[in-house]
């Protein structure tokens, strides 16, 4: 197993005298069925080392315990408004309550304009569900099977939309390492990528459910035979909501997950891609194969 040294290796080699401007991140957490704690500190740092964006981490309030105040929480919620003034792109990490109105009001305004992109990792999916822009934003999230439509890729290669109510909910019936497959080797974030690639030990996505409006696949991943849902699952996707990009991938459940080269090497080119309609970020040296798994060394 190859491991990296340096993340580095992730940066953009800007042209002599031309240092680009580095494009602000608002990564919001503060909420989630998963250990956010851990994992935003893991996102946060490939992004501060790749040296391609500034970060701004914005915490919502706690869930409260026993016997604390509901109308306090009530009002921190409603007024949780992070500021997108100076904001490129939002990096959710987060599945809780509902944030604020306005809030809402103001990234969905951002990012149907285009003046903000938005990035969805793994859980953050999962948030929402009441929410009819913030569904038509992800493209398709963890949701009941009479929720929405559902998306998923046959053996030959060819989106098959399944209607709501037939399949299942969505779920991951399999858990372990498994196969990225690249299935548009045009699109920039994929650009270079092997046709398949060994991904670290997840949580595998399926049956995702939404409106599935101006979705664009960019890879899936199948469980072994035997498993899962034996069909290719979204694991890389973009969604055009007005003017606005949305990347999303449902990798990243954990410290581990993350650890792969190759997931740190999607949420860089697509965080870059939801923010400019670009990559300029060149894949890692020791981006994993088909093969062999490549994974930054644990702490």
């Amino acid at each position: 197993m190859r491991t990296l040294s340096c993340l580095l290796l992730l940066s953009a080699v800007p042209a002599p005298g031309a240092e680009p401007a580095k494009i602000r991140v608002l990564l919001i957490d503060g909420q989630n069925n998963h250990k956010w704690q851990e994992t935003s500190p893991i996102l946060k740092k490939y992004l501060d080392e790749c040296g391609r964006f500034a970060v701004t981490v914005a915490t919502s309030p706690a869930k409260p315990g026993k016997g604390a105040n509901a109308a306090e929480y009530k009002a921190a919620m409603a007024a949780f408004k992070p500021d997108l003034a100076n904001i490129d792109v939002v990096v959710s990490n987060y599945n809780g309550d509902n944030w604020g109105k306005a809030f809402n009001d103001d990234l969905d305004a951002k990012l149907k304009g285009g003046k903000v992109g938005l990035v969805i990792v793994h859980a953050a999916n999962n948030a929402f569900t009441g929410w009819k822009e913030w569904n038509r934003m992800i493209g398709m999230g963890w949701r009941n099977a009479n929720f929405g439509k559902r998306l998923k890729v046959d053996d030959s290669g060819k989106e098959v939309i399944v209607d709501a109510g037939k399949d299942q909910s969505t779920g991951h019936r399999y858990s372990g390492p498994f196969t990225v497959t690249v299935r548009d080797a045009e699109h920039p974030v994929t650009k270079g990528m092997p046709k398949e690639w060994r991904h670290n030990n997840d949580e595998l996505y399926d049956n995702l459910r939404g409106p599935i409006e101006n979705v664009k696949v960019l890879a899936t991943a199948a469980a072994p035979k035997g498993k899962g849902t034996g069909v290719g699952e979204p694991m890389i996707f973009t969604i055009r909501y007005g003017n606005g990009r949305v990347f999303h991938t449902p990798m990243g459940h954990d410290v581990n997950s993350m650890r792969c080269v190759g997931f740190a090497a999607t949420l860089l080119r697509g965080t870059e891609w939801a923010a400019t309609g670009a990559v300029t970020l060149p894949l890692p040296k020791d981006f994993p194969t088909a093969d062999e798994k490549s994974v930054y060394p644990a702490k």
